[in-house]
Order: C-alpha cells, then sequence, then structure tokens
C-alpha cells in the first residue's frame, strides 16, 4: 500500500483544523477508546437533544488517520437524528472492513469514503474506526 494514497490533502486538513477536536461541556454521553499497539486515546462525546445529536465532538491524542477520521465523522453526523447516525456509523464500520455497502450509503460517508483503502493496512483500521466505534458503544447505549 502506498502511503501516499492515505495521507492525502484531505486528512491533513482534518488532522490538523480541529474544528472538531474540543470539549463538549455536559455532554450526555462520553466514550473513551484507547488504541494500545499505537498509543491513540480518543474520548468521543455526544450532546442529544429530542433524537437528534446537536453537539458532538472529541478530546484526545493519536495519529493523523485517526485525528482526521474522528473529526471526518463529527462532521458528517453532527445534526443527525440517532437512526440516521446510527447507519451511518454501521457503514463505514462495514466499508473498512471490506463489506459491501451500497452506493447510497457510500455517498452518505461524504468525506469517510477517502479512508475506504485502510482496510488494505490492518495495523491502521483500529485507528480510522477508534472514534466510530465510540460512537457505536455509546448508541447501543441510549
Amino acid at each position: 500500500m502506498d502511503y501516499n494514497k492515505i495521507y492525502t490533502s484531505l486528512i491533513m486538513e482534518h488532522n490538523k483544523s480541529g474544528h472538531n477536536k474540543r470539549e463538549i461541556k455536559n455532554a450526555d454521553y462520553i466514550e473513551r477508546g484507547h488504541n494500545p499497539n499505537c498509543g491513540d486515546d480518543i474520548t468521543v462525546q455526544l450532546k442529544i437533544k429530542d433524537d437528534k445529536i446537536v453537539d458532538g465532538a472529541f478530546i484526545g491524542i493519536g495519529c493523523a488517520i485517526s485525528q482526521a477520521s474522528a473529526s471526518i465523522l463529527f462532521d458528517i453526523i453532527n445534526g443527525k437524528n440517532i437512526n440516521e447516525a446510527k447507519h451511518i456509523v454501521e457503514s463505514y464500520l462495514k466499508m473498512i472492513k471490506k463489506e459491501e455497502i451500497s452506493e447510497e450509503d457510500k455517498e452518505k460517508l461524504e468525506d469517510a469514503v477517502i479512508l475506504e483503502n485502510i482496510s488494505n493496512m490492518p495495523a491502521r483500521v483500529k485507528c480510522a474506526t477508534l472514534a466510530w466505534n465510540g460512537v457505536k458503544i455509546i448508541f447501543n447505549k441510549i
């Protein structure tokens, strides 16, 4: 796998932007994920009102892939209702596991489709899914 195909300008922009990397005061749900293999440590937070994600963000440290993936996640699900966001998260996790998803579901993944090829790099899969799995755990608690 050519690393240059993974570290695109979009990944690097999300990694550096930090617009979704912040603490949410009085978050309704918080879930921490840690990857002991590489040290990525991300805590995801959601604020939900009337079945809608009114704010979602993350804090923590990690590689460019984990930070960009988390940033992209919250760009996509903020403002969505829970069921729609659940479906998006499930589609993303299927895509990373090389399971088939529809073209319609790929379109809903927006910028996250750029991480599709991460599935060819097993050591990076957990980095790319850390925040997404944290949100999935939260959804299972709701």
